[in-house]
Formats: structure tokens, sequence, C-alpha cells
């Protein structure tokens, strides 16, 4: 089963991976493929909406003969990425209380008295 990945958390592991180290976008993708299936296509939008918001910024390097463009996280982005951060963790500790609580909740059953019956005594 694989789960939906949303544009808030493929954002927020974008920032986490180029906060590690300057990179460009086949490497991103690369990383990123090792928690979800993700491809180019998907991630170069997420590049652009994170270049708009001002949390990512660019710039050409020269690699093996050839410019690259290379992603930095913006001071900006570096708040962004704690906040996401932060609401992961709350979210995660929420989901993993219901997932993967080893004790089943049981549903307190109403006790029924059993009264003993009484039969008239024989003479």
């Amino acid at each position: 089963m694989s789960f939906p990945i949303s544009a808030g958390l493929l954002d927020s592991m974008v920032l986490a991976i180029v906060s590690a180290e300057d990179t460009y976008g086949y490497e991103i993708t690369q990383t990123m493929r090792k928690a979800v299936d993700v491809s180019e296509s998907t991630l170069y939008p997420v590049l652009k909406r994170l270049q708009k918001g001002k949390l990512l910024e660019t710039y050409d390097k020269e690699y093996m003969g050839r410019n690259r463009r290379y992603y930095r996280v913006t001071p900006s982005g570096k708040a962004q990425l704690e906040d996401f951060r932060k609401q992961w963790k709350e979210h995660k500790e929420k989901v993993d209380g219901i997932l993967l609580k080893e004790t089943e909740i049981k549903k307190e059953e109403p006790k029924i008295e059993e009264k003993e019956e009484v039969l008239p005594q024989e003479a």
C-alpha cells in the first residue's frame, strides 16, 4: 500500500534535502525516491513553487564541464523547514498513537447482575 503525498510534505522533504547540502534537481529526485515514488516531472514544479515563495534560491555551478542549476535554502526556507518539522512530529505522534497502539480498545460492556432464583421450599 502506498500513501498519497501532499504538496506540503513534498515541500518539506525538498527543503530538508537541500538544507543538508546545496544540490541539483536530479540528485534531489534520487534522494526523494528512497522514501517516496516521485518523478523529476513532479519535482520541478515543487522546486519552482519553493523558489517563488523565496524558500529556495538557485545558482549555476560547473560540474564535469557542464553548468548545473544548484538549489540552496534561504533563511525563510530554514524557518519554514523548522515549522514543517514541528508539525510533522505532532502529526506523526497522533497517527502512531492510533496505528501502532498494541492493545485493543475494548468497549466496556454493561454488567448484568445475575440474581439467584429462589424457589419455594417444599414442606
